[in-house]
């Protein structure tokens, strides 16, 4: 297995930083914390590579705030020179880990993310399916026969064993200056239980997430040999036509994830359920010819409706959020829901008469 050593001084090259900085300032460029640290760049630059050559770096501690949408999550924020070093850290990890992660892994990473799984979650459906051909009906569309398990592990970012990641890590990275790093970076979260844990929110922690469950990717993919298995971050569905052969496998991916990562399935969210029902994964509930929103997605974006109404949020918050929205809700069979929430979005935005007045077509929305 090749290793990589010495390479810390790529990590605290000044054109690597300078990088990291271009790429933490990414759609925050107006934000105070910026502006601060671009009053004196050069300088501010320079420190936080001195400090890293040296190795006396040390992160401040994190803020920490809840943040309800609509789950409670607990967000651990680091300040911006903090981020910085994220970035320089992943700038020089990424390439060595993104070769050895499946295919199928699909969240935090380059040209993948949820459409990506969706449409990959879709190419299995119909292979395990024989494209619709094992039906109990042939008369009703979703009567197919088959099953999928789709799991999800116990607070994840919570649970993630540092000492473990930081074992898989050194498995590859033998840069003692860049395990210092990394654990300067790990230790500094405040967690529940010591030695546990990884804060939700840091670009680090996504990126760990991957490089942690890639061990059950391995397990999954080259023990069990299952071919129909899609991963985003700690959620994963595995497709198979045996309810059977999946209950038989729950089981070993459980025992793996105790014995070796030391965080469990959650027994709540962890089923077999057949795809006749349809399947709750990224963002919409998926049958074999259409795909649904979540009804708390819908919701979400009605109750910012009704902010805007309140004026609670501005304008161009409420016309930037609706576009984003609408983006993502077309890949699901919603064209009747997206143009009704227009509608009612476009008589708050222009009133009454003026919505009766005219017929505005999506292209108009979009130019205001």
């Amino acid at each position: 297995m090749k290793t990589y050593r010495n390479f810390y001084s790529e990590l605290t090259s000044f054109e690597n930083i300078f990088l990291a900085y271009k790429k933490a300032r990414k759609h925050k460029s107006t934000r105070n914390y910026v502006i601060e640290f671009e009053k004196d760049l050069l300088n501010n630059i320079l420190k936080l590579k001195h400090e890293l050559e040296t190795c006396t770096y040390t992160p401040e501690p994190l803020k920490t705030f809840i943040l309800r949408d609509p789950k409670t999550r607990k967000i651990s924020k680091s300040e911006f020179r903090d981020r910085i070093v994220h970035h320089a850290l992943f700038n020089v990890l990424e390439p060595i880990y993104e070769k050895r992660f499946i295919y199928d892994s699909c969240a935090n990473r380059k040209n993948k993310g949820n459409l990506f799984a969706i449409r990959r979650f879709y190419k299995f459906l119909r292979k395990v399916t024989k494209n619709g051909t094992l039906t109990i009906n042939k008369y009703n569309n979703n009567s197919i026969i088959s099953y999928c398990l789709k799991a999800d592990i116990k607070h994840y970012f919570e649970t993630v064993d540092q000492q473990i990641l930081l074992k898989i890590i050194k498995r590859k990275v033998k840069d003692e200056k860049v395990i210092w790093l990394t654990e300067q970076i790990l230790i500094n979260f405040n967690t529940k239980i010591k030695g546990k844990g990884m804060p939700l929110g840091n670009l680090t922690s996504q990126f760990f997430a991957n490089i942690y469950l890639n061990e059950l990717d391995y397990f999954i993919k080259h023990n069990l040999r299952i071919k129909y298995y899609i991963r985003y971050v700690d959620d994963f569905v595995i497709l198979h036509e045996s309810y059977d052969q999946l209950l038989k496998w729950k089981g070993y991916i459980s025992g793996f994830l105790i014995d070796n990562l030391k965080i469990e399935l959650h027994k709540d969210k962890s089923r077999i359920i057949p795809l006749s029902r349809g399947i709750d994964f990224i963002g919409f509930r998926n049958f074999y010819y259409y795909k649904l929103l979540r009804n708390r997605n819908v919701r979400k974006m009605k109750n910012k409706i009704r902010s805007y109404k309140e004026g609670i949020i501005t304008k161009d918050k409420i016309t930037e959020s609706f576009q984003g929205w609408q983006a993502y809700a077309k890949w699901a069979s919603t064209y009747k829901l997206r143009k009704n929430l227009e509608k009612t979005l476009n008589y708050f935005l222009f009133g009454f008469f003026f919505f009766f007045s005219f017929s505005f077509s999506s292209n108009y929305f979009y130019r205001i």
